[in-house]
């Protein structure tokens, strides 16, 4: 069956059309990785700093026509994308350095002579998931510290998104089998879990359960980042005008389509109202519109299925009792487009209020206190990021220590993430070691103690 990606803003313009290469074929790319790995490695940091440092080059200077391909492909805002770019050429120069770093340490042995050491090595081929969301970004800060300590890669991409992942890989021009795309959807999927040395996941909740199962059942190292029901707390000292801008951005930026996005916005006393009326007006100003212009914050959505999905829930919302502030249908325009929206009065057992849609919808929810607040904040199997909006430095950071969150941000939108950090989320949301930051380079590498006596000796 052939794999075809579309472009959302315009369902009738075919992106790309590809043979997908099987499951035999996602073998063969791991066999063919597992040869090129041990060369890779033997070439020592330096090859690999450099060859790092020159997929960066590639990329910036492809700035232009990766940024065309992204919105194209999955719909992204123009400006949206080019920060993806920006942003990928400095993860690759970010790990550029990481060949360099120590790989362990040097211990006294508890009696006697000798020499202790521990040292980190590679395990050999990566098998890399990743969805459409950030085409360019994921990839790279999957692909980059993977490779840097000194595995191979191989990376099967969401369909939506492989004309992305072949054209990075392509610029990024590593030796052969050192970094290979395999496109393709499930059984490719299956196949590279099955195969991989250490394994590296993005995706939705149910996929990456069943990654997780077959990995560990094979003894073998697994990430899974599988996205979250992220929350908003707005306190009443909050800049409300502020709070509102920067909510707005974290459920309409690129159709609410990230895994860091708002979904539930949580309103404490006497802030309710207010915000519920600022929010409300800006949704309304941030309308879906076509992703390449540059004023775009809310494009459209992936594909008709999620389209389907998104109007459904809010239709049955609606029909439970809960009333639409903003947005609420589909944008009068050709394409996936549906327009921001805000809902209120949820049921708490709607689907809406307890499950990630992956789109610009969210709920407004009242708390009588910070303390309630926190309940209905924590109150969810997946939690990735959360925001707290208060004037008031000290309730603020309180509120921190107790969110269930893997990341909490003060007076900004809960969609920032910074590369250099360690990245995943709590409970259900993520699976094993952190993304990102140094604390990944551990995780593509296993520790080994070495003890060394002097010749002859005994212990």
């Amino acid at each position: 069956m052939t794999l075809t990606s579309y472009n959302p803003a315009d369902p009738a313009d075919l992106v790309l059309s590809v043979e997908p290469v099987g499951a035999a074929g996602t073998g063969a790319a791991v066999v063919a990785a597992r040869a090129a790995q041990r060369g890779w490695l033997a070439a020592g940091a330096a090859a690999r700093a450099a060859a790092l440092g020159r997929a960066a080059d590639a990329v910036e200077a492809a700035a232009d026509e990766l940024t065309a391909l992204v919105v194209r492909e999955v719909g992204k805002p123009v400006a949206e994308a080019r920060g993806e770019v920006a942003r990928t050429v400095a993860i690759w120069r970010y790990y550029a350095q990481a060949p360099f770093a120590p790989s362990g340490a040097v211990h006294e042995p508890a009696a006697g002579e000798g020499l202790l050491l521990t040292r980190r090595r590679p395990y050999g081929v990566a098998g890399l998931i990743t969805p459409w969301n950030f085409p360019l970004a994921i990839p790279t800060w999957k692909a980059a510290p993977a490779l840097a300590v000194g595995n191979t890669v191989v990376l099967k991409p969401a369909p939506e998104a492989t004309a992305c992942a072949l054209r990075l890989a392509e610029l990024a021009g590593l030796p052969e089998g050192v970094l290979t795309v395999v496109p393709g959807g499930a059984d490719e999927g299956n196949a590279l879990v099955s195969a991989a040395d250490v394994v590296s996941f993005t995706g939705s909740t149910a996929v990456g359960r069943a990654v997780v199962a077959t990995t560990t059942a094979r003894g073998v190292p697994v990430q899974a980042e599988m996205g979250g029901l992220n929350a908003a707390l707005v306190l009443p000292d909050a800049d409300i005008a502020q709070a509102a801008a920067h909510l707005a951005a974290a459920i309409a930026g690129y159709a609410g389509q990230k895994c860091t996005a708002t979904s539930r916005v949580i309103a404490v006393g006497d802030a309710y109202e207010p915000l519920a009326e600022a929010l409300a007006k800006a949704l309304a100003t941030t309308p879906a519109a076509d992703p390449a212009s540059p004023q775009t914050v809310c494009g459209p959505v992936i594909n008709e299925g999620a389209l389907e999905r998104l109007t459904q829930a809010i239709d049955s919302a609606r029909a439970a009792g809960a009333t639409v502030l903003a947005g609420g249908q589909r944008a009068a325009r050709e394409g996936w487009y549906l327009e921001p929206t805000l809902l209120e009065k949820v049921p708490a057992d709607h689907p809406l209020a307890s499950e990630e849609f992956f789109g610009p919808v969210a709920v407004l929810l009242p708390a009588a206190d910070l303390d309630e607040a926190i309940a209905l904040a924590n109150d969810t199997r997946h939690s990735l990021s959360t925001s707290v909006h208060s004037r008031d430095l000290d309730t603020a950071l309180a509120a921190a220590d107790r969110l269930d969150a893997g990341m909490i941000r003060v007076n900004a939108p809960s969609s920032g993430v910074d590369f250099h950090l360690p990245f995943s989320g709590a409970k259900q949301a993520g699976y094993g070691a952190r993304e990102q930051g140094q604390a990944v380079l551990d995780f593509y590498t296993a520790s080994r103690t070495v003890t060394l006596l002097p010749a002859g000796g005994a212990r």
